[in-house]
């Protein structure tokens, strides 16, 4: 069915820098469109950051635009977040997302704790 592995969560100060990556096996990354979603706790998870598939275009959600940068590696199978300037309300678990049209292949998370 093939897995999605999250991985660069830690904690970091505000105003650092973290890179997520989430490795994917079992099935072709380069047909798929990938995403970062996140969940803060008691609140609902929210989209991050996107990557089309074929051209690699990149959209962002606003709160995180400027700061954060997805990236693909279709060759090894891996996706990335850049994340800088990080500010204590970008604490959450992170979730690497895959799909064909919706979001439907999720990853187990990663935590990232922003301290001020």
């Amino acid at each position: 069915q093939g897995k999605l592995v999250e991985a660069g969560g830690g904690l970091v100060q505000a105003g650092g820098s973290l890179t997520l990556s989430c490795a994917a096996s079992g099935r072709t990354f380069s047909f798929y469109r990938m995403g970062w979603f996140r969940q803060a706790p008691g609140k609902e998870r929210e989209f991050v950051a996107g990557i089309t598939r074929s051209f690699g275009s990149a959209y962002y959600a606003d709160s995180v635009k400027g700061r954060f940068t997805i990236t693909r590696d279709n060759a090894n199978n891996t996706l990335y977040l850049q994340m800088n300037n990080l500010k204590p309300d970008d604490t959450a678990a992170y979730y690497c997302a895959a799909g064909l049209n919706n979001y439907d292949w999720w990853g187990q998370g990663t935590q990232v704790t922003v301290s001020a």
